[in-house]
């Protein structure tokens, strides 16, 4: 048997079967859990924007049209929380903590499959850390659209829905990101030269 797609969750949901928004909440429970930790950075506010981004969802099946995919919806209501999340609370934070599981996922993803190498590791965490902090100095708009794109993996087209804007301008901000992430790197001794 196949595999109800998203849209057929969301039919059957709003025809009252609890269990097909279920199979929806856990189809995208991590990766809605991993963007909020992205743009909030911390575990706890994370699973907060988590779980309340499927309440509201739950809350409004009625009102989804259609016209963008599933998951779509569910990411603009993460990253609307996530923001307004943001925007609420005081700046608080100068510089990234060195237990910041960001810092631990990147090193996962970045990896050698060779040997372990102390002062190699030491540098990747160094790098890591300098990464974390300079994409904490991005805007809301460019850290946002920089981690749907380039961290999460979301084609141009779907940030352009959950983002409400045309895909060149997310083509832009990612470059934009980039730009402001090199010069950062570059800053602090990391990369090649600066543009």
């Amino acid at each position: 048997m196949a595999k109800p797609t998203d849209r057929e969750l969301v039919d059957q949901a709003r025809s009252g079967d609890a269990q097909a928004f279920g199979v929806l909440v856990r189809r995208y429970q991590k990766r809605i859990f991993r963007l909020a930790f992205h743009l909030v950075r911390s575990g706890a506010e994370a699973e907060d924007v988590t779980q309340e981004t499927f309440v509201r969802a739950y809350q409004a099946l009625d009102r989804f049209d259609g016209r963008s995919e599933p998951f779509t919806w569910l990411y603009r209501i993460a990253v609307n929380l996530s923001l307004n999340m943001i925007r609420a609370r005081k700046p608080s934070r100068n510089s990234t903590p060195t237990d910041d599981p960001r810092i631990e996922a990147l090193l996962l993803e970045t990896r050698p499959s060779h040997g372990v190498d102390p002062a190699a590791t030491t540098q990747r965490r160094e790098l890591a850390a300098a990464l974390c902090d300079g994409i904490d100095t991005l805007s809301d708009t460019l850290r946002t659209t920089l981690i749907l794109v380039c961290i999460d993996g979301v084609p141009h087209e779907d940030a352009s829905r959950i983002l409400g804007c045309p895909e060149g301008t997310v083509a832009w901000r990612v470059h934009e990101a980039r730009r402001k992430l090199r010069v950062y790197l570059a800053e602090r001794g990391f990369g090649g030269d600066a543009e």
